[in-house]
């Protein structure tokens, strides 16, 4: 795996909808990231809420933006 940044959390919230999960893992007290994956892999890796788990972000794939 290339990605540099992992997260270790908490799984706080799983959103599923027709194709796409949208995962919420909270990283530190407050600080929650949201990882949209198919929901494929959300039964596939297993996932439930209050599991823990990793954020792994890839640069190429991370946006910016400010008001």
């Amino acid at each position: 795996m290339s990605a540099r940044n992992v997260l270790k959390g908490k799984i706080v919230s799983i959103e599923k909808g027709a194709t796409t999960a949208h995962v919420k893992i909270e990283v530190a007290p407050g600080q929650v990231i949201t990882s949209s994956i198919t929901n494929a892999s959300v039964d596939s890796l297993k996932l439930t809420i209050g599991a823990e788990a990793y954020a792994v972000v890839k640069s190429s794939d991370v946006m910016i933006a400010v008001d």
